[in-house]
């Protein structure tokens, strides 16, 4: 094992036998942490870089181990029974989760190595080579961690693996040099065209995001760029018109990709003692969503609803 083989990340989950994440049948690796904050975020245990504890009260048999375990005492009986964690006393040591019989606490994000990560890929490489699958890169912001998702994208691309990256494209230049020998396609997420919007939604400016999707393309570099569409938010005829017109400028987009909003994420903010700002938001019905995709596709550049 080389030397750049055992750079470590912190990961929180890995799945396989994915097919909506890049061609083929596909390993999916979650990197943890995000500069974003998007309010539909349907992975909330990706956003923050470092491990963290999530409670599943139905499995919570009350046996109050984990209140006599936790050194930190952010462990409390609530007043209807079972446990409260105190997030704020939590200093996330683990020890609630080791003495836990019934697996109602759980510790969300590990630090393995790449070669740990290429080790579990390389299981499928048969199903890889006939189905014209890989390995993608996602989160959470995979370009947080930069090292590491370079080096696990040279291990698989050594293997002759197919690599695909899905990104905010919100990061340096620098960042995305490190990933771009070893990548095969970029995921390209685009918010909000309107800088100031983008800002309002997620917490910063698109300019940069805007800036490297451009740059990416110079270096024609295979993209497809995924666009949320969430009710309200960026939904609007305008908003999508704007920014298929945009992915049409880019001389190596394959095409764009329609995410619809849905709620199934939201039991896990609850679990980790986060807040749902969209409760009760309706998803977008399947006429609003063939009307968005003939609208992005009058820009010349293929469409399709994922």
């Amino acid at each position: 094992m080389s030397h750049k083989a055992r750079v470590t990340g912190t990961i929180f989950g890995i799945e396989r036998y994915a097919i909506h994440d890049g061609p083929g049948i596909r390993t999916l690796v979650f990197l943890k942490g995000c500069p974003l904050q998007c309010p539909w975020c349907q992975n909330p245990e990706g956003l923050d870089p470092k491990p963290q504890l999530a409670f599943f009260p139905d499995k919570c048999i009350e046996c109050w181990r984990c209140i006599d375990t936790c050194p930190y005492n952010a462990m409390v009986r609530a007043k209807r029974g079972r446990v409260k964690i105190l997030r704020k006393r939590c200093k996330v040591s683990g020890k609630c989760v080791e003495t836990c019989p019934s697996e109602a606490l759980k510790l969300i994000g590990k630090t393995v190595s790449a070669e740990d990560v290429f080790k579990e890929a390389v299981k499928d490489l048969p199903f890889y080579r006939n189905s014209g699958g890989g390995v993608t890169l996602t989160g959470g912001e995979p370009l947080m961690q930069p090292d590491f998702a370079a080096e696990v994208l040279k291990l698989c691309k050594e293997k002759g693996i197919h690599t695909a990256i899905e990104t905010s494209g919100y990061t340096s230049w620098e960042n995305i040099g490190k990933v771009l020998p070893f990548t095969d396609l970029f995921l390209y997420d685009i918010k909000h065209l309107a800088p100031s919007k983008h800002k309002e939604l997620v917490g910063a400016s698109n300019e940069l995001i805007l800036g490297n999707a451009e740059r990416i393309s110079e270096m024609d570099k295979p993209m497809v760029i995924r666009i949320p569409v969430i009710p309200g938010f960026n939904d609007s005829d305008d908003n999508m018109r704007a920014t298929a017109e945009f992915a049409a400028r880019l001389k190596s987009v394959e095409r764009i990709e329609l995410l619809p909003y849905h709620n199934l994420g939201e039991p896990k903010y609850k679990r980790l003692g986060l807040r749902y700002d969209l409760k009760g938001l309706i998803p977008p019905s399947r006429e609003h969503m063939m009307r968005t995709c003939r609208l992005a596709e009058a820009s010349g550049v293929r469409c399709v609803i994922v």
